[in-house]
């Protein structure tokens, strides 16, 4: 796939491996994938700003192996950790809870590391086969758990923002798992290639646009990128048959 963001275009595509659908995605289909892409967004959202509320504590090296967000009545909780050696609990060293706003989080350094049995330990298992399954990177990724249906949840792995003004879109998966088991139950292969979207200073672009060649319909990420990127303007999925807009707002 590749993005475009000039207004006059001639389209050409080559559709491999595309997914057969005899119908356009339901507005159900739809308003779904829109929810999962904006708690998408949202989580990264809390991912970025309570990280850097943690760094400014200056943490020891080794202290956590990664976070894990969690959206709470009261607004999002980032747990900063590691599993224990024998993987049976998940050891917070810091906690990060938001405030009045998405970009406002006061961090708790925990002396002692408290040790969860329950979500982010199920989380942090998930994101360890999530990372096997999927393979050697050759950029940094960034992971999201989500909460899904049928007491399961979803696994993201998306490609990070390196570069200010560069926003990536593609060569990202889900995942949804079995809290019961810590199983995977399905993956869903998002976007093949990776494209770095960027607008130069003289360009003021109305739309972006790509196509998809793995299914019919828009994905969460596509929904993510929309949220994320600058400047902010609606997003074009062309598959093989449909068109979709993803609008400025993620709908």
């Amino acid at each position: 796939m590749k993005l475009f963001t000039s207004f006059s275009i001639v389209l050409l595509f080559t559709f491999v491996g595309l997914a057969q659908r005899t119908a356009p995605a339901s507005k159900t289909e739809l308003a779904e994938i829109t929810e999962r892409g904006q708690m998408l967004y949202a989580y990264d959202v809390a991912a970025w700003h309570s990280t850097d509320a943690v760094m400014e504590l200056s943490p020891p090296e080794g202290s956590f192996v990664r976070y894990i967000a969690q959206k709470t009545a009261s607004g999002w909780i980032v747990a900063y950790g590691k599993l224990n050696d024998k993987r049976d609990k998940f050891l917070i060293a810091y906690e990060a809870t938001q405030g009045e706003t998405p970009k406002d989080f006061k961090v708790k350094k925990l002396d002692t590391p408290k040790e969860d049995a329950g979500f982010y330990l199920f989380a942090a298992r998930a994101i360890d086969v999530a990372l096997k399954d999927f393979g050697g990177a050759t950029r940094p990724y960034n992971v999201a758990v989500l909460p899904a249906k049928e007491n399961q949840f979803y696994v993201y792995l998306v490609p990070a923002q390196t570069k200010v003004g560069v926003f990536p879109l593609g060569g990202d998966a889900r995942y949804l798992f079995s809290a019961a088991d810590q199983k995977i139950v399905e993956k869903r292969q998002l976007h093949k290639s990776i494209i770095d979207f960027s607008v130069p200073a003289d360009v003021k672009p109305q739309t972006g646009y790509h196509t998809a060649i793995l299914d019919d319909v828009p994905e969460d990420t596509d929904v993510f990128h929309v949220l994320a990127r600058e400047p902010k303007i609606p997003e074009l999925v062309v598959t093989s048959k449909y068109v979709y807009r993803v609008a400025e707002d993620g709908t």
